[in-house]
């Protein structure tokens, strides 16, 4: 989508009274911007570059409904550049060529500046995001990217390296009510009660569009209804369903992804499949989700179940490849899965230990025969000086690794559930043997 002419009256005159309320209320200045007062602030990095014309490509990164959009269409206006759009699941290298052409033949005739804005970027792949690298650095084109993902994820480094990177958080409920007041002004004998402002500020769950559109919706069933405006009743009929309280940047986010994790850690999948459908409700990212999934995998199941953590991280490719509704249905085997799996922290609690034993007293230096002796060939087979080559025995080694001062520390303690329990049995005869081995070096 090309926008040749700025962001402003001539943008907004084509937008009929039919157009979304979201729309419509866009805003076409800075100053009436709701939100983001840590970037758009007087004083605030992005204001300033803003207002000296400064600006570089950069990369916006939040929940939906913050304002992305909005502030590169502003920007585009502000620095007197043309706004051009492009949205990654409609458009391909052969889209984003044609862009960089267009811009390179105005800067060139015009000297006007271009800002490419590109929804989605996250959807865009390595071939894609490639194509815009000379671009952006040669500063042909502005780039402003969105994304609702952290960049660092799902942006190539080549392409970051290149941007600043910009994250927009979701909107207070006093930032949406401020948009309802603005919203409900343009209805022309409409009213509604304040809490009624506030049930969909917080049911919005700091997305500003979706405030809007449950606010629009809720005015056109009223006065169908007969009613001056909106009440309780009318406002969940609009909205289609509950609306669930859960604010991805409140205490009620952080409350229910700490009981879903305890739930998985306590065995009780009942507990951990609502805990699930309360954050996917409350529209919680499902790849947050899923990370914490394979976080836990990991750290409270552990070696009790080697298999836990490759069903993690399958179920968090899942959420990747199919996307919302259908990856809830992955998430929901995943949970079921490390909720009724054997449960061990022994590998994380290895690692702390041995954290705290370099934190405390410093890296020791490992054995003289465990260290490379500058000899390619022995270096290449593994071999040093008085080491033990395993393979070459046939069978186990007693012989050290530790350095010699922590001959007796045990890091690593399996537990007795699940696959640990083999584990245990192995390292109890390892560690006997070393320890003999050890005995047999001193005498």
């Amino acid at each position: 989508m090309q926008h040749e002419d700025l962001f402003g009256a001539g943008l907004r005159a084509d937008l009929s009274a039919h157009a979304p309320l979201a729309a419509r209320m866009r805003p076409q200045r800075l100053d009436e911007v709701v939100g983001q007062t840590h970037l758009l602030a007087e004083g605030a990095a992005l204001r300033v570059a803003i207002e000296t014309k400064t600006v570089g490509s950069m990369i916006f990164f939040g929940p939906p409904g913050t304002g992305k959009t909005t502030v590169a269409r502003l920007i585009a206006a502000e620095t007197d550049s043309v706004f051009e759009e492009l949205s990654a699941v409609s458009s391909g290298v052969a889209e984003v060529r044609k862009v960089i052409d267009r811009s390179r033949d105005r800067r060139a005739q015009t000297a006007r500046r271009t800002v490419l804005f590109i929804d989605e970027i996250h959807r865009f792949s390595k071939a894609q995001q490639d194509a815009l690298l000379h671009a952006v650095e040669d500063g042909i084109i502005t780039l402003i990217g969105a994304s609702t993902e952290n960049p660092y994820f799902e942006v190539i480094p080549a392409l970051i390296s290149r941007c600043e990177l910009y994250e927009f958080r979701s909107l207070s409920e006093d930032d949406i009510h401020v948009l309802l007041v603005r919203a409900l002004a343009l209805w022309e004998g409409a009213a509604a009660d304040d809490s009624v402002l506030e049930m969909i500020a917080r049911g919005a769950l700091g997305d500003a569009r979706r405030a809007l559109s449950i606010f629009e919706r809720s005015l056109v069933l009223a006065r169908s209804k007969g009613l001056a405006g909106p009440d309780a009743a009318t406002v969940q009929e609009a909205a289609q369903r509950k609306l669930v309280l859960y604010d991805k940047d409140s205490d009620a986010h952080y409350n229910v992804i700490s009981a879903f994790i305890k739930s998985l850690r306590g065995s009780d999948p009942d507990a951990a499949l609502y805990y699930l459908a309360v954050m996917l409700t409350g529209g919680e990212d499902p790849k947050f989700i899923a990370r914490r999934m394979v976080i836990f995998a990991s750290e409270d199941v552990g070696n009790a179940d080697p298999r836990a953590l490759e069903i993690a991280v399958a179920v968090s490719r899942a959420v990747e490849f199919v996307g919302l509704p259908e990856c809830r249905i992955n998430l929901a085997q995943g949970v079921t899965y490390l909720s009724c799996a054997p449960k061990s922290n022994a590998s994380y609690l290895g690692l702390e230990a041995a954290l705290g034993e370099v934190e405390q007293h410093g890296a020791k230096a490992p054995p003289v025969f465990l260290q490379s002796t500058g000899y390619a060939g022995a270096e290449k087979l593994g071999h040093g000086v008085g080491y033990e080559y395993p393979h070459d025995t046939g069978g186990y080694i007693g012989q050290r690794h530790l350095p010699e001062d922590l001959l007796d520390r045990v890091f690593y303690r399996p537990i007795s559930q699940g696959y640990e329990v083999r584990i245990q049995e192995f390292l109890g005869r390892m560690r006997t043997m070393r320890r003999e081995g050890s005995s047999a070096e001193e005498a």
